[in-house]
């Protein structure tokens, strides 16, 4: 996978991001100011490095400004928690991911440009790191421990096509259970009709194969 992401904070939930990303093929800069917590992830994340996110200085020399993503995985000190946000958006981070200790922690990191804010006990590190691996996986259900069951956004380059002229079995080795459009599903697709660009698709997948949708 060529990604690249930073973790700010190896708590728990930090932790199981950084893990999760590094496990997916995903280049990942864990930061904390925990010494022992960094040493802990340092044969697991890209780079793993102490350093306290109030310094501007420590923070600057990150270069994290062609990261796909951040996540700020800090709860414990609230201005951190902010400041890192702001830095990873100032720095043109495209995409940051915060996670959040209570309802007037999320108002405030939305103030400040958090472009998703999580809540630990209502999202798993796991369910985290994956929504950034995805892509288009809308969502995902395990049905084994090599078959997936997803919901993707269709590829542009599907629109306009049937699934029988796809061919989307030996292709993509994707099976489509049903379409859905504007919230309807419609189970077993007439395989002759022509998919528009609005569509998402249930799917099942081995998992050796997921990395083709994501692209």
């Amino acid at each position: 996978m060529d990604k690249s992401f930073a973790v700010f904070g190896l708590g728990k939930f930090g932790r199981s991001v950084a893990t999760e990303l590094a496990n997916a093929g995903a280049d990942v800069l864990a930061v904390d100011i925990n010494k022992e917590r960094v040493h802990a992830l340092a044969d697991i994340a890209t780079c793993a490095v102490a350093a306290d996110i109030r310094d501007t200085e420590a923070m600057e020399s990150l270069g994290i400004s062609n990261m796909d993503a951040v996540v700020v995985a800090i709860t414990r000190s609230l201005d951190a928690s902010i400041l890192a946000t702001i830095f990873a958006k100032e720095s043109g981070v495209p995409y940051v991911i915060a996670k959040s200790q209570d309802e007037t922690h999320s108002k405030i990191l939305k103030k400040v440009g958090a472009d998703k804010v999580v809540r630990p006990e209502l999202e798993t590190g796991i369910r985290t790191a994956r929504h950034l691996v995805t892509g288009n996986i809308l969502d995902f259900v395990e049905l084994s421990e090599t078959i997936k069951m997803l919901e993707i956004n269709i590829k542009p380059e599907w629109a306009g096509y049937t699934l029988r002229g796809l061919d989307l079995r030996s292709k993509e080795h994707i099976n489509v259970i049903a379409l859905r459009k504007n919230g309807e599903l419609v189970v077993n697709p007439d395989p002759d009709s022509v998919l528009s660009p609005d569509l998402s698709m249930l799917v099942t997948v081995e998992k050796k194969y997921i990395h083709k949708l994501m692209k």
